[in-house]
């Protein structure tokens, strides 16, 4: 009995056996049977906007430096001083200013060049040593790399009156004036191309050149003999009453202005060979196309050594040959040390 209930369960066991087998072997040759199926749930989305906070980024094509300084220079001696010297006090001031605008192919650059500086020795009338006024204005399209087409437009004047003077019974005496504020003044402006190989040098070929000479002080205005007479009363030369004062500054008699058609070149130099050295220099040639044989030359150079933050050394140097003043070389030598400010630090 107790055997016939093994061969029971016993063949039992393998029937279940054989049917699951067959359910396996039914998945494999079905892959796709479904086992468990699942209810597709809908998707919730929403839309975000994130805020974006506004930042007001401007691009600035403007560049600007400054600098403004004083230079003194003082000697003194007592009623004792037997070596020598006369005792003095020279005062200079001089600012620069500059502004670059540059945006795609153009480029505008405006510079001002402000000088003045007087010295005073003892028993002596005090004397201006340095004046000037200049502005440059510069509108240029580049062409290419290193050349561009330009215009430009530079004023050129002085501060002070400026005297001849003369010794009269061992004391110092003015004689003349030479020159004045808006006597001359000059007014240039030109036109052509420009090579620009770098930021530190550039050279200007000015084929249309115009330039306007004011002599607008009546102290400084060429006269004939006749209008000198009737302007101070009396003649240049008693023995000659037509002998007035000839042309000044190329401003024929009787006249505060004149206009001249030339070709102009001009160089610039601003390079810092050091961190504490700097060399500036401008050379300009003026040619007449009326007298293009005998052109009018002016070479300005600075040379500028930083002893600490805002103290320079400066060495300044002018040169200039103008036939309409004086068919000489004039020249012209100043070393300083001074306190110098500049923008940006």
């Amino acid at each position: 009995m107790k055997l016939f209930n093994f061969v029971g369960m016993a063949l039992l066991c393998l029937s279940f056996t054989s049917i699951k087998a067959q359910d396996l072997k039914d998945l494999r040759a079905k892959p796709d049977t479904v086992i468990s199926v699942q209810k597709e749930q809908p998707l919730n989305i929403k839309t975000i906007r994130p805020v974006v906070p506004k930042l007001n980024l401007e691009v600035d094509y403007w560049k600007h430096w400054t600098k403004f300084g004083i230079n003194l220079n003082q000697a003194s001696f007592n009623d004792n001083w037997k070596g020598g010297g006369v005792g003095s006090i020279a005062v200079g001031l001089n600012a620069n200013h500059k502004s670059d605008y540059t945006r795609d192919n153009f480029n505008f650059v405006t510079e001002v060049d402000l000088r003045y500086g007087k010295i005073k020795n003892t028993n002596n009338i005090a004397k201006k040593n340095n004046d000037r006024i200049f502005w440059d204005n510069k509108l240029s399209y580049k062409l290419s790399a290193n050349w561009a087409l330009f215009t430009s437009v530079t004023f050129e004047s002085q501060f002070d009156a400026g005297y001849k003077y003369k010794t009269v019974n061992g004391k110092d005496t003015i004689d003349y004036i030479e020159n004045a504020f808006m006597a001359p003044a000059y007014l240039t402006e030109s036109f052509g191309l420009e090579y620009k190989p770098s930021n530190e040098f550039s050279l200007r070929f000015g084929t249309g050149t115009a330039r306007q000479t004011f002599i607008l002080d009546e102290r400084v205005k060429p006269r004939s003999g006749e209008a000198f007479y009737e302007k101070y009363g009396y003649y240049r030369d008693p023995a000659n009453p037509t002998v007035g004062t000839g042309e000044r500054f190329g401003v024929k008699e009787n006249r505060s202005f004149a206009n001249a058609l030339a070709f102009q070149l001009t160089g610039n130099l601003d390079k810092n060979f050091t961190d504490k050295l700097n060399v500036k220099a401008r050379y300009n040639l003026f040619a007449d196309y009326e007298k293009i044989s005998d052109p009018t030359h002016r070479l300005d150079v600075t040379i500028t050594a930083k002893v600490t933050r805002v103290i320079n050394v400066n060495l300044n140097g002018i040169m200039i040959y103008d036939p309409d003043v004086i068919s000489r070389v004039q020249l012209s030598q100043s070393l300083a040390m001074g306190i110098v400010y500049s923008l940006p630090k």
